[in-house]
């Protein structure tokens, strides 16, 4: 039997990072799949796991805060079915594909299988791709490899296709963890360790590529630690952020002893690099 769904459409203010804490908060409360609007946030659940009342969040009831939502009953459909239909590939030049497990096996260096569910990083995303491209132009040969934010899980994948010696990727969303093992699982990973958590979860130092495609707020606040757990060579891709964010972030980063490289562009969002 397929189940009636509940759409939630937020108005959110600011931005970010709330909409990062609610989406965390709507997903320990069942949620399963999240939009991100111009405007805040649409989530669904199950009508009859609809949570009693949204307004006791803890990120809801912050002062600096201004939240407000509508519902929606969604007619009755095969998600899966739709999820198929809508899910396309997602070429990156010519060297990577990622792909859900009903596509037809590409030719081309690196095949990513991924199962996204409700996990950020299908590849669709501009931040994403930006930061396959940046990957793709990196020698990850042996190299120890830390993903902030993982996601599905993608990037954590196509670093140890191309090599990496080990991964550490870590992701605050618990839905995000199941679904980046179970993706690990897909490519048959040996080397990628899924963790549940931020960066104080981080134990490991001496990174020779760190990875964070999360956004602005977050990576501002992060990027010491981002520094204190690179080696002397290593080297950091941040993505998450617009263009008009660079600036604030690059000193951020010469702050804590890492220099701007080069960034690329698409949409306005913005992927750069970093060294030690």
């Amino acid at each position: 039997m397929v189940r009636p769904y509940l759409a939630y459409t937020f108005t959110i203010s600011p931005l970010e990072p709330t909409r990062e804490i609610l989406v965390a908060e709507l997903a320990q409360l069942g949620f399963e799949s999240f939009e991100e609007t111009a405007t805040g946030l649409l989530a669904y659940i199950p009508e009859d796991e609809a949570p009693e009342n949204i307004s006791e969040l803890y990120v809801v009831q912050q002062a600096e805060n201004s939240i407000r939502y509508t519902t929606e009953t969604i007619a009755p459909k095969n998600w899966n079915a739709q999820w198929e239909a809508d899910f396309k590939p997602v070429h990156v030049g010519d060297r990577c594909v990622i792909r859900a497990p009903f596509h037809p096996e590409p030719s081309c260096d690196y095949d990513v299988v991924i199962q996204p569910k409700m996990s950020f990083g299908t590849g669709h995303h501009e931040t994403t791709e930006l930061m396959v491209q940046l990957l793709l132009d990196m020698d990850c040969s042996g190299k120890k490899v830390l993903d902030m934010g993982t996601g599905t899980g993608v990037l954590a994948i196509l670093a140890e296709k191309m090599g990496a010696a080990s991964v550490a990727a870590f992701d605050i969303d618990s839905w995000s963890y199941e679904n980046s093992k179970e993706n690990c699982t897909l490519n048959h990973c040996s080397k990628v360790e899924v963790h549940l958590g931020d960066i104080n979860a981080v134990t490991a130092t001496d990174f020779d590529i760190i990875i964070a495609n999360i956004n602005r707020n977050v990576l501002l606040q992060q990027l010491p630690d981002y520094a204190k757990h690179l080696s002397p060579s290593g080297v950091l891709l941040l993505s998450g952020f617009y263009l008009n964010d660079l600036q604030v972030l690059k000193e951020k980063a010469t702050f804590n002893g890492l220099n701007w490289e080069h960034h690329i562009v698409k949409n306005d969002w913005t992927a750069a690099i970093f060294r030690a």
